[in-house]
């Protein structure tokens, strides 16, 4: 079974199609969206569709996944269920030794790469956080509303009452006031 991919509605599909005709592929499913959008209703239909012992045929890896990890994921699902998966431009094929070596030399590149950004982000946070920095959205409860509300607190008014007046939601004042 063959699925293709085209980006936009201008593009045409048929150079994809034509080879997977030519590959053996006795039924096509078609989407016409970003690789990048998740929802591609064409990819849910031809997964739906497969079987154990059937073979999934792209034209090329980047018609499949949207990004490695994706497209790591994607097969990784298929060889769970039983499904082969091939690839006819880079001419990889998950049902013989060296196509199921290629592949998982790239799932190996991505794990890597994805820990290298792990690394990379937790070394700026940190760098960050020295530096006095904190992330995140600032606070809706300032210095001086918290000095109010503490007040207005003790004089007894309402939670409600108080995050009405500072305009802050009761979860912020419980969060931040004893």
């Amino acid at each position: 079974m063959g699925y293709s991919r085209v980006s936009t509605t201008d593009q045409n599909p048929e150079l994809q199609q034509d080879a997977l005709k030519a590959a053996g592929c006795f039924r096509i499913w078609t989407d016409k969206a970003s690789g990048a959008k998740t929802d591609r209703p064409e990819l849910a239909a031809v997964m739906d569709a497969l079987r154990p012992g059937d073979t999934l045929v792209v034209w090329r890896l980047d018609r499949l996944g949207r990004s490695l990890p994706h497209l790591i994921e994607t097969v990784t699902e298929l060889e769970a269920r039983g499904v082969a998966f091939k690839s006819l431009t880079e001419e990889i094929n998950t049902t013989t030794p060296g196509g199921k070596l290629i592949f998982h030399i790239f799932g190996a590149l991505a794990e890597f790469e994805r820990n290298l950004i792990r690394e990379r982000t937790m070394a700026g946070l940190s760098a960050a956080r020295d530096r006095g920095r904190v992330g995140g959205r600032p606070s809706s409860l300032t210095a001086a509303k918290k000095r109010q509300a503490n007040k207005m607190r003790g004089d007894g008014v309402s939670m409600t009452e108080i995050a009405e007046v500072l305009n802050v939601a009761r979860s912020t004042l419980y969060r931040n006031l004893q």
